[in-house]
C-alpha cells in the first residue's frame, strides 16, 4: 500500500475564493495528493491588528465552496483548540493522527520568502515532507538566501504552475466594500452568501 500524500491548506479564508481553489485543484493534480485539509485559522498571530470576519461565517462560506470535490476537506486542527495557532504545532498534531502519511505544506511565495520570521521555522521544515509553493506573476524568490537562513529548505520546494492572476482576500473585501467587481473572483456559493448576509460592507 502507497504513503497517503497529505495536503495542508491554511488560512484565514476571509473570504475563499477562486485563487484558493486554483491553488488546491493544482495541488492536488501536480503533486498527487489523495487529500486536501483546509486548515481554517480562527485568530492568526499575525493578524491581531486585523479585523477579522467571524468564524462562523467564514467557516460557512469555506464549506460551500469545497463541498463539490470529495478530496477536499476542513481540517478542526485549529478551530477545536485554543490559540494562539503556530502552523508547526499544526502539522506536529496531523503528523500525530497520520503518522504514516506524507505531509506537504501549500503556501504562497510571499509566505515562502517571510518563512524565516515563523515561529519554530527550522523545526516545521523537518516536520513537513514537502512545500507546495505557488508564485504570484513575477514574483522572485532569492532561494540561496532562503536556504542561508533555513538549511534544507531547498530539496522540498515543490512549485506549483497556473493559469492564475493576482487575487487577494484583501482586495476583495475592499472591493465589496466599494461597490466594485468582486462577484467573479469568487464561487457561486460564496458570493451569494456574502450577499444574504451583507459581509465586507
Amino acid at each position: 500500500m502507497s504513503t497517503q500524500r497529505i495536503g495542508v491548506f491554511g488560512g484565514t479564508f476571509d473570504p475563499p475564493h477562486i485563487g484558493h481553489l486554483i491553488l488546491a485543484g493544482e495541488a492536488l493534480a501536480q503533486l498527487n495528493l489523495q487529500r486536501l485539509l483546509w486548515v481554517l485559522t480562527p485568530n492568526p498571530p499575525h493578524k491581531q491588528d486585523n479585523l477579522i470576519t467571524s468564524l462562523e461565517h467564514r467557516l460557512n462560506m469555506l464549506q460551500s465552496m469545497i463541498a463539490h470535490n470529495p478530496k477536499f476537506e476542513i481540517s478542526y486542527l485549529e478551530i477545536n483548540r485554543p490559540g494562539p495557532h503556530y502552523t508547526v504545532d499544526t502539522i506536529n498534531l496531523l503528523k500525530q493522527q497520520e503518522p504514516e502519511a506524507e505531509i506537504i505544506l501549500l503556501i504562497g511565495g510571499d509566505s515562502l520568502a517571510d518563512l524565516p520570521t515563523w515561529r519554530f521555522a527550522p523545526d516545521l521544515i523537518t516536520a513537513v515532507s514537502n512545500f507546495g509553493v505557488m508564485l504570484r506573476p513575477n514574483r522572485h524568490i532569492d532561494i540561496y538566501a532562503l536556504e542561508s537562513q533555513l538549511p534544507g529548505i531547498t530539496s522540498k520546494l515543490h512549485f506549483i504552475e497556473a493559469l492564475l492572476q493576482p487575487v487577494s482576500s484583501r482586495e476583495l473585501r475592499r472591493r465589496i466594500k466599494s461597490n466594485e467587481m468582486a462577484r467573479y473572483y469568487l464561487s457561486s456559493e460564496v458570493y451569494n452568501y456574502i450577499e444574504t448576509h451583507q459581509l465586507y460592507r
